[in-house]
């Protein structure tokens, strides 16, 4: 099990980033969150899950522990793989899901792409007694992911929702819808706020 990365960001993608560790370039793939938090050629640390199948090898990285434990047990539940689970992440933070779960918000759950209800009513049944409270979470990792200054939020989000699944178009015409409310306060828009308004915003009927 590699428990976490700590190395110099190399390359980002809309999915993923390389991560330098000793000269040894490991790709992991992230939330658009956490991938929000990282700088190209400055040093971060990510927790990681590593996914083994017979075709491929693949590293998961996120901003602390706790979405890390989180994303594994979310895949206990059946028919949730990693990129699914990776994807409820994107859209709700870990004590979000906690709380979606205990309170049975099917709502909430079906926010996520490649969700419906009776998929959202499986993960109620078989994972409200496993992910715990909400407030249980981890603390962030010490020159992790978040600690980092963000990138321009637009191209993140944007970049995010298409690989959720979501048209360019239908993207664009979201974060031009949130970005008033978001960028009415004096501080940096952060980028996982505005993909979970920008999804919230493509969810309404």
């Amino acid at each position: 099990m590699i428990a976490h990365l700590d190395g110099t960001v190399s390359a980002l993608a809309p999915d993923g980033a390389v991560i330098d560790v000793g000269g040894v370039g490991l790709l992991v793939q992230c939330t658009p969150g956490t991938l929000a938090g990282l700088r190209l050629g400055t040093r971060a640390k990510v927790a990681t899950s590593l996914t083994v199948r017979e075709d491929a090898l693949t590293l998961y990285g996120f901003a602390t522990e706790d979405e890390r434990n989180v994303f594994e047990l979310l895949q206990t539940a059946s028919g949730v793989g990693p990129r699914l689970a990776l994807a409820m992440l994107a859209v709700h933070e870990p004590d979000a899901l906690r709380l979606a779960v205990a309170s049975e918000d099917l709502t909430a759950l079906t926010r996520v792409p490649g969700i419906g209800k009776k998929g959202a009513q499986r993960i109620v049944l078989e994972l409200r007694d496993r992910l715990g409270a909400a407030g249980e979470a981890s603390g962030t990792m010490p020159g992790s992911a978040s600690t980092v200054a963000a990138s321009p939020w637009r191209d993140q989000v944007r970049a995010g929702l298409m690989n959720l699944g979501w048209a360019a178009r239908d993207a664009e015409q979201a974060i031009t819808a949130v970005e008033p409310e978001l960028a009415a306060g004096d501080e940096p828009v952060d980028a996982a706020t505005a993909l979970r308004a920008a999804l919230r915003r493509l969810s309404t009927p």
